[in-house]
């Protein structure tokens, strides 16, 4: 106990050089309140498109606004608008060899108001076997440019439910259509008969600028997701019960998004930012990244200095308090920059303990670190073992919110020289990237 508290006494000691005292700007108390606002069963679970999602981001604008921030671009407002094309089943029939298959065997991915094939139609045969690892092979033809039709092993059948409530939602609709029929594994002749609702959907980031004092171009960004999974959602992994079907995402990512606007709130009062600052939450991370993907186009990559993802920050680390690791900790020396400024700190940033699952790759940093840009995600989830991670029990109660204040702490000041402009992390390589 006493090696704790000496540490904490440490690390506040190293915070109080900066500027404002940071213990007076990033408290306990309101990281309480804004994460109890953003997990609250009234939210709904923040699903995209329902009025959930629209109160998490009303509330966000409110506390950008309260903070002081400017608008990106010069916006009349906060949020950062853009559509998205979607697709609703009207009526489905699928024939193989004379026989009409079931409907709830079957799962289309269209973005054509009428499609009809057959196998003299230019469309391809692909099968999944048995034994094969079903999320490469579907990922591989879900993410095709050509018509398909998929024959899947009847031994992946209790993957179909995951598959069925995947949204038919696209920035980018192709004019191709891509069947995957289950139990089925041949075909001969076969005709695919489809009446879609094609409809467009508005979604939006929301997005706080504070400029910067002698390098007004260069960009710093912190950022999380403010949207879940909503209500009683069947997302993979996820479960509820007959008591609770609301998926508060207190961890993934209130947290996130609760850090954002601290952070949002120590630099404004702080005051003293060479590099701009954009401090932004995305929509739809959970159904694609499609929030994240689309402010990664407003900004030209090579004025983007460094970037923050906050992901699921409300749980211990594997390594205990006082920690976290970034992904993709070897792709640039951000890390080690971040690192440097908590010298004489407690805290410890670490490289990504769980390299198998490409965490590097799956969240919000990714478009930006494919474009060269240092995006790294800091996390404290451990992903082989995080018990409330897609469950309704990822609520309020379950956070360690202590710890979650040091690590926002933690995360201000390490960025200091960056955001000064003392520091400038390596750039990705983008030709080691998948």
């Amino acid at each position: 106990m006493k090696k704790i508290i000496v540490s904490m006494f440490v690390l506040s000691q190293c915070f109080n050089v900066h500027g404002q005292s940071i213990d007076k700007i990033i408290t306990n108390k309101e990281v309480t309140r804004i994460e109890k606002i953003l997990s609250a069963d009234n939210m709904q679970g923040r699903r995209t498109f329902t009025p959930g999602i629209d109160k998490a981001s009303a509330f966000i604008e409110s506390e950008f606004k309260k903070i002081g921030l400017q608008t990106f671009n010069g916006a009349t407002n906060y949020k950062q608008e853009f559509s998205m094309t979607a697709s609703k089943a009207v009526s489905s029939k699928i024939t193989i060899d004379g026989k009409e298959i079931n409907n709830n065997q079957v799962v289309t991915f269209s973005y054509l108001p009428q499609v009809s094939l057959t196998e003299k139609s230019d469309i391809s045969i692909v099968k999944i076997n048995k034994g094969d690892n079903i999320g490469k092979k579907f990922n591989e033809y879900y993410k095709s440019e050509r018509n398909l039709l998929v024959l899947v092993d009847p031994s992946f059948n209790n993957i179909l439910p995951n598959i069925q409530h995947i949204d038919l939602l696209t920035a980018n609709p192709g004019n191709n259509t891509i069947t995957f029929v289950f139990g089925t594994t041949e075909a001969t002749n076969f005709s695919v008969e489809l009446t879609n609702l094609i409809s467009k959907k508005t979604l939006n980031n929301v997005v706080g600028v504070l400029p910067g004092k002698t390098k007004p171009n260069e960009f710093v960004i912190f950022s999380g997701h403010y949207d879940h999974l909503g209500v009683g959602s069947p997302e993979e992994g996820a479960k509820h019960t007959a008591t609770d079907s609301i998926y508060n995402g207190a961890n993934d990512d209130a947290a996130g998004t609760t850090a954002v606007i601290m952070l949002a709130k120590y630099f404004k009062k702080q005051n003293n930012n060479e590099r701009t600052i954009i401090f932004t939450t995305f929509v739809a991370e959970e159904i694609g990244g499609y929030g994240a993907k689309y402010f990664s186009q407003q900004l030209a990559p090579e004025k983007v200095i460094a970037m923050f993802n906050i992901e699921m920050i409300g749980t211990e680390s594997k390594w205990g308090k006082n920690s976290a690791y970034i992904t993709g900790y070897d792709k640039s020396n951000m890390g080690q920059i971040l690192q440097t400024n908590l010298t004489g700190t407690n805290f410890t940033f670490y490289s990504d303990p769980y390299p198998e699952q490409q965490l590097f790759y799956r969240s919000d940093n990714a478009t930006l670190a494919k474009l060269g840009v240092p995006a790294h995600t800091i996390s404290t989830s451990k992903m082989d073992n995080e018990p409330t991670y897609h469950t309704v029990d990822d609520e309020f109660e379950t956070l360690d919110i202590d710890n979650m204040t040091q690590i926002i702490k933690s995360i201000a000041v390490s960025s200091s020289s960056i955001i000064s402009g003392k520091d400038t992390p390596t750039r990705v390589n983008t030709t080691e990237l998948k």
